[in-house]
């Protein structure tokens, strides 16, 4: 479709400059009353030498445009209208404050420093609006500045893994996120789309996803979405771009989601780090009881768990299974999948 738009405008545009060059280039050839010095003919000729020009640069074009279809995509549009309107803001200010000198008919003081001021209230209005333009608006709406409102102007959109993990909905119930929580209507569907599939367990978790959708509509500060975008199909790829469209953070359970987001500059709220940033941080030499719950790895090892949910190897255990016993901590390692802790058995004989 592009090749097609791309194409019309060049032939209209070489319509448009054959009839308004052409006749001046016969008329400097001594060539003005040439019988092919017509409209018609000039505008056909000016057409044929746009169109062969854009096929030798179509595919220079083509890929022009993709990247500003990429570039526009990831325009944070919220906060480029933040700038421009703390410029304007700016710019007001500073014509007001100009005008008293501006009637004093000096010299500098009527002409340059005025000049001066709206510049550089113009920039204050503008790093002012760029770097806490939701805070001003917020504390707008609300007649006066919050000290979360930072935190509360920031909207957070949920994604179809942290709907069908079903942990957000206590994480909102104890107030850790409040206010400005969307979810995009295009994560519903695809949650309909799961319940729907002919696979048990894609359907449990689309089934279990949209009750809780249901359950989290009745909560205050909670709103479904419709935007949508035609044009892409990926819901992850729709996900970035809303929220790079808003200004909102992305909360997600999905790691290569998360990594995206971060090349694109997305902010991201990750659950599972949450979880594991609350886990009980236990040290060397303390301890604790613990129930063995089952072998460990190597031959002689136990495992247990808190009740957070961190695993715990004891050494010389495996035949303690179902016993609650004392330990001492030795190492605690922090991986990827979570936090492992490593135990020796106390030995009160």
């Amino acid at each position: 479709m592009r090749r097609v738009i791309i194409y019309v405008i060049a032939l209209l545009i070489g319509i448009s400059v054959g009839i308004e060059a052409l006749p001046g280039v016969w008329s400097l050839t001594g060539q003005s009353h040439n019988v092919l010095n017509q409209s018609w003919l000039n505008g056909l000729i000016g057409a044929v030498i746009f169109i062969i020009l854009t096929t030798l640069f179509i595919s220079p074009l083509l890929k022009a445009l993709s990247k500003l279809d990429v570039a526009v995509s990831k325009l944070n549009l919220s906060k480029l209208v933040y700038n421009l309107l703390g410029a304007i803001v700016g710019l007001i200010i500073g014509v007001l404050i100009s005008i008293p000198f501006m009637l004093l008919h000096i010299p500098i003081l009527s002409n340059v420093l005025p000049f001066v001021l709206i510049v550089i209230f113009m920039y204050l209005g503008y790093v002012l609006f760029d770097r806490r333009g939701r805070d001003v608006f917020s504390a707008v709406r609300r007649g006066g500045i919050s000290g979360n409102s930072a935190t509360n102007a920031i909207p957070k959109l949920l994604d179809t893994s942290v709907i069908i993990d079903g942990r957000i909905s206590e994480i909102i119930q104890t107030g850790f996120l409040d206010d400005g929580i969307i979810i995009p209507n295009f994560v519903i569907l695809e949650l309909q789309t799961l319940a729907d599939s002919d696979d048990a367990m894609k359907r449990a978790k689309g089934r279990r996803g949209l009750d809780l959708i249901n359950h989290l509509k009745q909560q205050k500060g909670i709103s479904i979405s419709k935007k949508d975008y035609s044009d892409i199909h990926e819901v992850d790829t729709k996900l970035l771009r809303y929220a790079s469209e808003i200004g909102a953070k992305l909360v997600t359970n999905d790691f290569n989601l998360n990594k995206v987001a971060a090349i694109q500059g997305v902010k991201v709220l990750n659950i599972n780090d949450l979880a594991n940033a609350v886990k009980s941080q236990l040290v060397v030499g303390e301890t604790l009881q613990l129930e063995i719950i089952r072998r460990g790895t190597e031959r002689r090892q136990g495992i247990g768990y808190l009740p957070d949910g961190t695993m715990i190897v004891v050494e010389e255990t495996a035949d303690k299974i179902g016993e609650t016993v004392e330990v001492e901590v030795v190492k605690s390692l922090q991986t990827s999948a979570g936090r492992m802790v490593f135990a020796e058995l106390i030995n009160h004989g």
